[in-house]
């Protein structure tokens, strides 16, 4: 009994450094992750999953973007969980008796005997049993670091990065320098700048090619996923990280399957879809239809452009840039100041569109661009529905596609639209609209618009008469 004291007492492990905040149970990190798996975004994940954005985000970047475990596989029953320890913790507290505890835990009294010694706290200078540090100790204790295999085997790492950051060369001359590649920064790859130029292997085609070069070494294999990881992964220390600037898509952290499928129109309601749109919108035989979109400059300018459909009658909307934006250097978390953000543009539309006779405000089909996503207030300040056209069919807004592609004739592709007051806008939409069309009889959309009118003031004396 003495002996088996003693080997107890030796049990007791050394001194560790400080756990820091307690660690979060494994099915919180199960949820966290099942959601990305999903393709939500780290905060998305967060809220769910019920940690802060920063921990979600942290998650996220440590472990190169994917499940550091398989969420799909529970824990074994043979080890303690954090909630047994807090069991365990609350009974020691009321200086419950070891073999107690077994019972009340439903675990072998040795198991809670070698718990209490080997993860108990001992910071404080006495041993106290606590759940969160015991399951820290546990934890720490459990992890089994297995060296990567490009750590371990020089020339595979070496042939990996050849082929991955390996200089090109030219038949005739020898290798290339190319230009000048950026500054690392840890993100993704440099917008509408110079990348290196390098040999930019996929981690498939190494981990394919390395077999034919070598059929007969078996030291020189390698999955493409063990590549991806020692590039993703924080502290493999296999590959620099600023070798994934040397793939094609030059990602800093990879992205979920999911992600890619992921709906970006969040703003699209069930109600809002062109299906639920008025019959009589289709035929153009009721004007007071609409149609819209953004015509596009650069640095974040553009113009929005409004199209009845049965008149072809065109309204330019004026969207200046906000007070205090730079390009490339606002403020990212701030509002959108680009001049059609989404609280900007639904102002600029509602101002533009209020102006129009009742009879004139049956509907307006947009786009699934987000500068919209504010629909439900234009509705309730306009009194016109919004209806959002099906994704990559712009024939269902076909009016408003041909009348943009009239404008590049006055607000060409790669200038800046912001420049134009709303004065000059206005004088281009009325030139649109003094243009007879062919589709009209050869007359004006604002013929054609005026004509209704006073149709519609006629039909309404006689019905008073």
């Amino acid at each position: 009994m003495v002996r088996r004291q003693q080997a107890a007492d030796r049990a007791i492990r050394p001194k560790l450094g400080s756990p820091g905040h307690p660690k979060f149970q494994r099915h919180v990190e199960a949820a966290f992750w099942a959601e990305i798996a999903k393709g939500a975004l780290p905060e998305e994940a967060s809220a769910v999953a019920g940690v802060a954005q920063a921990v979600g985000g942290r998650w996220f970047r440590d472990a190169g973007g994917m499940a550091p475990f398989d969420i799909r596989k529970q824990p074994s029953v043979r080890y303690l969980c954090f909630a047994e320890r807090e069991e365990i913790a609350l009974l020691r507290a009321q200086k419950k008796g070891v073999r107690e505890i077994a019972r009340a835990v439903g675990r072998d009294p040795g198991t809670i005997s070698r718990e209490l010694r080997r993860n108990a706290a001992t910071r404080s200078g006495t041993i106290e049993y606590r759940a969160s540090v015991a399951q820290w100790k546990a934890d720490m204790a459990a992890r089994r670091p297995k060296v990567a295999k490009l750590v371990a085997n020089e020339r595979l790492r070496a042939y990996v990065e050849d082929r991955l950051a390996g200089k090109i060369s030219s038949p005739g001359s020898g290798e290339v320098v190319g230009p000048a590649a950026p500054r690392w920064t840890g993100l993704n790859k440099p917008h509408r700048r110079d990348r290196a130029w390098v040999r930019g292997w996929s981690p498939e085609q190494i981990a394919n090619r390395i077999k034919v070069d070598f059929p007969d070494d078996e030291s020189m294999r390698i999955s493409h996923e063990a590549i991806y990881q020692s590039l993703y992964i924080e502290g493999r220390g296999a590959l620099k990280r600023e070798l994934v600037w040397c793939l094609r898509t030059g990602r800093a952290l990879r992205a979920p399957r999911e992600r890619s499928r992921r709906k970006t129109w969040a703003h699209v309601t069930p109600e809002t879809l062109i299906s639920e749109r008025p019959a009589e919108a289709e035929d153009r035989a009721v004007p007071g239809h609409w149609e819209g979109d953004l015509v596009i400059g650069l640095e974040r300018s553009a113009i929005g452009t409004v199209v009845e459909r049965t008149t072809r009658f065109t309204i330019l909307v004026h969207l200046p840039r906000e007070p205090g934006y730079q390009h490339k250097s606002t403020r990212k978390n701030g509002p959108a100041l680009g001049g059609y953000g989404a609280a900007t543009m639904k102002n600029a539309l509602s101002k533009s569109m209020s102006t129009l006779p009742g009879q004139l405000r049956r509907s307006l089909t947009w786009d699934r661009g987000k500068e919209l996503s504010a629909h439900a207030e234009f509705t309730v300040e306009t009194d016109i529905p919004v209806f959002f056209a099906d994704p990559q069919s712009p024939w269902q807004r076909g009016t408003n596609e041909n009348t943009n592609g009239l404008l590049r004739q006055y607000f060409p592709k790669g200038t800046d639209l912001a420049r134009w007051p709303a004065e000059e806008i206005e004088a281009v939409a009325n030139e649109l609209n003094a243009r007879p069309r062919k589709i009209l009889g050869w007359k004006t959309p604002a013929e054609a618009l005026d004509e209704h009118l006073q149709s519609l003031a006629q039909a309404g004396v006689a019905t008073t008469g």
